[in-house]
């Protein structure tokens, strides 16, 4: 990129911390703001529910497992923050800095998550499922809602999707966040996860990252056109890793000496 970078950071917070958010700052203004979520289990997948895409039923059967601590993104990855690390926006909706960042592979997505962590000297990755749809449950906050921090009556309040949208990505943070303060992760743009795509399993799992190869990588999330359906913390999307639209972004996850010592 030809230009010498001062990244300038917050320091690192203790896992114990009551303080739960970091913030990395890059060029020209632009922060990452990343918010602690302290690991534990939780029930993943549902039983009731009936997965958008028919293949199979992707969101069965519900299993517990159980996640370390980790960092994840506040919001999804802006525009301004793609084009701070990667110099370009491949955006179709490219009217604002603050617009998540779209028509983004899972390949791009590697490309842009290993250019940070050089960058600034910390490890970010995209997310495991588990690790999304524990974030986007709430965590230990957990109210046990079928959307990120609402049910079905108030998603409008929450999430741009098919019914409120007006068919667009809008601005990242611009309705109300779930119970860990983490925004759009039910519709806006669908967020890449890291794993191969496979059924699930009955049995009980610790730190799941999904099989080692695969035809499709997972996304959560559901996007600005979605049905309510989609938009569930339990729906699961996926596609080839080259596969690139307006409907895809990402969320990052940040890894410190601490969650990568709980992960050995």
């Amino acid at each position: 990129m030809g230009v010498a970078f001062c990244i300038l950071f917050a320091s690192l917070f203790d896992a114990k911390a009551q303080d739960s958010t970091q913030v990395v700052k890059l060029p020209d203004g632009v922060k990452i703001e990343m918010v602690w979520v302290e690991g534990g289990s939780f029930t993943m997948g549902s039983n009731t529910g009936v997965s958008h895409r028919h293949k199979y039923d992707a969101n069965r059967p519900e299993h517990k497992v159980t996640v370390n601590s980790f960092f994840i993104g506040r919001t999804e990855v802006t525009q301004a923050q793609w084009k701070a690390v990667m110099g370009e926006n491949p955006s179709h909706f490219n009217t604002g800095d603050s617009l998540p960042v779209e028509q983004v592979s899972w390949s791009d997505a590697q490309r842009f998550v290993t250019i940070l962590s050089q960058m600034t000297g910390h490890r970010f990755r995209l997310p495991t499922e588990a690790e999304w749809e524990y974030a986007a449950r709430g965590g230990r906050k957990s109210a046990k809602n079928p959307y990120a921090g609402c049910n079905r009556e108030r998603l409008n309040e929450y999430a741009w999707y098919c019914v409120d949208s007006e068919r667009q990505t809008h601005k990242v943070a611009s309705l109300l966040p779930n119970e860990l303060g983490l925004y759009d992760m039910s519709g806006n743009v669908a967020e890449w996860c890291h794993d191969w795509m496979a059924p699930y399993v009955a049995s009980e799992q610790s730190d799941p990252r999904g099989p080692q190869d695969g035809d499709s990588r997972t996304l959560r999330g559901g996007h600005y056109n979605s049905t309510s359906a989609a938009c569930t913390v339990y729906d699961r999307s996926w596609y080839e890793p080259a596969a690139a639209n307006e409907y895809f972004g990402l969320r990052l996850v940040m890894e410190t000496e601490k969650t990568m010592e709980e992960g050995e």
